[in-house]
């Protein structure tokens, strides 16, 4: 499985030649931000998909500051924040949004449509967007959380039992390769 994933990855000496990042060196050329196991491939991907959650463009520079935190795989947990995308952002936070309505304990009556501009002034519109934003923010914010939280659990045990199902596999075609040479 290694070889397979470690083909699509850049490597240790492409990440040590590009000139943008010479000066992040010390952290980002760090050994066990690069090795691919079954440990470091289950935290990068739990990293990216709760970073993948972060509004803005701001999912990839959390992903690659908490690897050096947590010394998990970069490439990898970079290069899952983009489940996140203009296509399918507007869904996750809806789902977010009922996420976070049901752990509050409130009613949800779907996600709630902005205010209409209608006869309103442009300040004054602007105003009703504002608090209309203030009144989606808490369970908003508690559901995206709690979402990220959810797919990086499930993203860890999905990836260490995929890894753990391909070595018992590769086990037992090595054992039947073995018994058919003997």
């Amino acid at each position: 499985m290694r070889k397979t994933i470690k083909r699509f990855l850049p490597n240790h000496e492409s990440v040590h030649s590009n000139r943008w990042l010479r000066p992040f060196s010390n952290s980002l050329l760090h050994p066990r931000l690069w090795h691919l196991n079954r440990h470091s491939a289950a935290g990068g991907i739990a990293l990216g998909l709760f970073c993948g959650l972060i509004p803005g463009p701001f999912q990839a520079l959390a992903a690659a500051a908490g690897c050096v935190l947590f010394r998990v795989n970069l490439p990898l947990a970079v290069l899952t924040t983009l489940y996140s995308n203009p296509l399918t952002i507007v869904p996750l936070y809806v789902l977010a949004y009922g996420l976070g309505t049901r752990a509050m304990g409130l009613s949800n009556n779907g996600f709630v449509k902005p205010p209409d501009m209608g006869d309103l002034q442009f300040a004054q519109w602007l105003g009703e967007v504002a608090d209309w934003m203030v009144g989606l923010g808490k369970p908003l914010a508690l559901g995206l959380i709690l979402l990220a939280a959810i797919f990086s659990l499930a993203g860890y045990i999905g990836v260490k039992a995929a890894w753990r199902l391909w070595l018992i596999r590769a086990w037992h075609n090595r054992r039947a390769r073995r018994s058919c040479e003997s």
